[in-house]
């Protein structure tokens, strides 16, 4: 028997301030804040007590108590006991694939509605010891006399105990990210000033944003915190120009630095998705609909650009939909630094490209400016990495409805050369 996909309704969105690490966030965990997020979403919506269709969450770096960290913020969020929660991880995607398997369950009729989140923080980072030491702590766990426990730490030496500190680099090459986009930077061509410029833009859409109210009911305070403190409204391309390249240091060509990158960011983000009926039987609003996505890799281990797949997820997904660039309204692209938005939009331009990577006979073509993050986005709020696609998509929806607007395109880049994309419709 066929049944009728139904459509997914975005009702909203709740998120906590984001914070650079290391400053609002330094006693709070990756459950304390999505916890914080799900229960303001909850408190928006009526839903304490109330039985939910699934919580799906995650995030990049995590602890590993963390093992069900999607149950646990349910159940602390003050969701019914009876909502499952699963939790994933792709990388900087995580919220925003989350919220596609759950539009994807909520269309097919498995569930009626769901919630979409994810938390990082740097600040509470794990502390891990080398394999060594690890070893001994699991034998001194099982030691059961006072020779065995002694046993455990024959041939120990000091350098053991020394932590082996979080690292951004990528298994397969070595470099990170930043490392990578500075290559991509180079072989596209990029100025340090059109970077900068972005990056500008970035804040400036965002101070106005927060000065017209825009972000008022989507935030949701925590540990004393009421706004992001990574937007700068004074900034300015005079105050760019005075950083140092952050990742190629030495070859004197650098261009990506801190301000046109994103800062390591604290933060969690939620966003509640049902079906029509869900919805308008609980009052509740619909601001959008979630209506395709598209996820994509490439071979960065051996060439390709680290974060250039969402070119080919755009691609793909315009493809499916029968649309092009001239069919969309806003274009919601993340900004995990003004190189990659950049490389992008020069991708989309580019014959070549279009025709080997894209598998197309014409270009994708150019976005206006004036259509591109339009009330800023990453390097301007920060960058908790599996809370920046539910973020994304709560503002997307809300730009969607307040400016009535038909279509918006998301592209979210991520480690390990992949890229998650979604179309959002009213």
């Amino acid at each position: 028997m066929t049944q009728e996909l139904r459509r997914v309704a975005i009702v909203g969105s709740a998120r906590i301030p984001f914070c650079r690490a290391y400053t609002g966030y330094e006693n709070e965990t990756n459950l304390s804040m999505l916890s914080a997020a799900i229960g303001g979403l909850a408190d928006k919506y009526g839903l304490k007590g109330e039985r939910v269709g699934e919580v799906m969450a995650g995030a990049v770096i995590s602890h590993s108590k963390d093992f069900n960290l999607a149950r646990e913020a349910l159940l602390d969020a003050g969701l019914s006991p009876f909502t499952p929660g699963t939790t994933m991880q792709i990388a900087c995607g995580t919220s925003l694939q989350a919220a596609l398997t759950l539009g994807a369950k909520i269309a097919t009729g498995e569930i009626d509605s769901g919630i979409a989140a994810g938390s990082d923080t740097v600040s509470d980072s794990p502390v891990v010891l080398g394999p060594k030491m690890q070893k001994r702590m699991i034998a001194l766990s099982r030691a059961r006399t006072t020779g065995e426990k002694f046993a455990a730490f024959k041939g120990f030496n000091f350098g053991e105990i020394t932590p082996i500190a979080p690292s951004t680099q990528e298994p397969r090459t070595g470099l990170s990210m930043g490392e990578h986009c500075e290559l991509m930077a180079k072989e596209w061509g990029l100025s340090r000033e059109e970077q900068d410029e972005v990056a500008l833009r970035s804040h400036h859409n965002a101070a106005r944003a927060y000065e017209e109210g825009f972000h008022d009911d989507l935030l949701v305070p925590c540990a004393g915190i009421v706004k992001d403190n990574n937007v700068r409204p004074d900034t300015s391309l005079e105050k760019m120009a005075t950083m140092k390249p952050a990742f190629d240091k030495r070859s004197g060509k650098g261009t990506l630095t801190a301000a046109n990158s994103t800062p390591l960011t604290d933060g969690a983000a939620s966003v509640l998705l049902a079906s029509e009926d869900w919805a308008k039987e609980r009052g509740l609003p619909i601001l959008a609909y979630l209506t395709m996505g598209a996820v994509s890799a490439n071979d960065f281990a051996h060439g390709d650009g680290l974060l250039m797949a969402p070119t080919i997820a755009v691609s793909d997904l315009l493809r499916r939909a029968g649309i092009g660039f001239s069919d969309i309204d806003l274009f919601e692209l993340h900004e995990a630094f003004a190189a990659q938005v950049l490389c992008s939009l020069r991708a989309w331009e580019d014959p070549e490209y279009n025709r080997t990577v894209l598998d197309r006979d014409e270009p994708l073509g150019h976005i206006p400016v004036d259509k591109i993050n339009v009330n800023g986005s990453s390097l301007a709020y920060g960058h908790p990495f599996a809370a920046t696609g539910a973020r994304i998509l709560g503002m997307t929806a809300k730009l969607l409805n307040i400016k009535e607007k038909n279509r918006a395109l998301i592209s979210v880049c991520t480690a390990g050369g992949m890229g998650v994309t979604a179309l959002v419709e009213r």
